[in-house]
């Protein structure tokens, strides 16, 4: 994979929905990353895509040097009430090979700066305890420790913690309750 030196960072599409599909699947079913137990069919990402696309929210794509997609990044509401409307939860999500080499930086790095773009005050990263690979990136740039829910979630046999980890950022110069 030295073709991801040269990777470029930009918005999915369509065409990327396979590779979306690959990277969900193999994570639900090697990691802790995702608490699902069973791999998306091809017509969950279908809505899922759809979703992000009528929403006006981003998925920002890594494609490596030969244009085929090894990661990927996204947010969607925090929750579901207009008070939440400028804090977002995200993920970001690597195919195997593509993991452990900077690039989870990259791709949350290109999200936080949509994030900055679209005046968000709050990003939130929902991440495994056990995560350290994670908890790292997410530290990397700048976000804090928020809060840990024990026994959040059970999987592989055992149970799980979920940490919160959240980013400050500007947010709109004019917020709105409205």
């Amino acid at each position: 994979m030295s073709e991801l030196a040269e990777g470029r960072i930009g918005p999915c599409h369509e065409g990327h929905l396979a590779a979306i599909r690959a990277i969900y699947n193999d994570a639900i079913l090697t990691t802790t990353a995702l608490w699902e137990y069973a791999p998306r069919s091809e017509a969950t990402v279908a809505a899922w895509w759809e979703a992000k696309r009528s929403g006006g929210l981003p998925v920002l794509g890594l494609e490596d040097g030969r244009g085929e997609l090894v990661g990927f990044a996204t947010w969607g509401p925090f929750r579901p009430f207009p008070a939440y409307k400028y804090s977002v939860e995200h993920s970001v999500y690597l195919a195997a090979p593509a993991r452990g080499r900077g690039l989870g930086r990259r791709l949350l790095g290109a999200l936080v700066q949509e994030a900055e773009l679209r005046e968000i005050r709050l990003m939130v990263g929902g991440i495994c305890a056990s995560n350290a690979a994670s908890i790292a990136l997410h530290r990397s740039l700048g976000f804090e420790h928020a809060g840990t829910i024990r026994d959040a979630g059970f999987k592989f046999g055992r149970w799980l913690d979920l940490e919160f980890w959240q980013k400050r950022l500007a947010g709109p110069a004019a917020p709105v309750d409205v």
